[in-house]
């Protein structure tokens, strides 16, 4: 891939003419954090042809967004099939809290494998 850029002639030297991405109208969360430190240390190529294209901050809101919707759509089928029920939560709110945190730690890891360390 070649990336061709513009320059200014600024004294005697021709800089790069960059500019910098617009202020992101919202913050990221967990998962853009966490990819964007996994394309830093593991992907700097990748990371730098985003950073010059202006695409990185778009790319961590998908896969901000990307990951916040596999986790709504997985949860709730995670949740039945290890029984935590409204039924188990009024009996037992200790094993539901942690059927509950074993499911989301599942889908975690597959957000983990298929969205941020890919």
């Amino acid at each position: 891939m070649k990336i061709e850029l513009d320059y200014v002639k600024v004294g005697d030297y021709y800089l790069p003419d960059l500019t910098i991405e617009p202020p992101p109208d919202r913050s990221l969360g967990k998962y853009g954090l966490l990819r964007l430190r996994y394309l830093k240390e593991h992907r700097p190529i990748i990371w730098a042809e985003l950073v010059m294209e202006g695409k990185l901050y778009a790319h961590l809101l998908e896969t901000e967004d990307a990951a916040h919707d596999l986790l709504d759509s997985m949860m709730p089928g995670m949740a039945k099939e290890a029984g935590a029920t409204e039924d188990l939560k009024a009996r037992d709110p200790m094993r539901w809290v942690g059927l509950i945190n074993c499911c989301k730690a599942q889908v975690e890891e597959i957000i983990f494998v298929e969205l941020v360390y890919s």
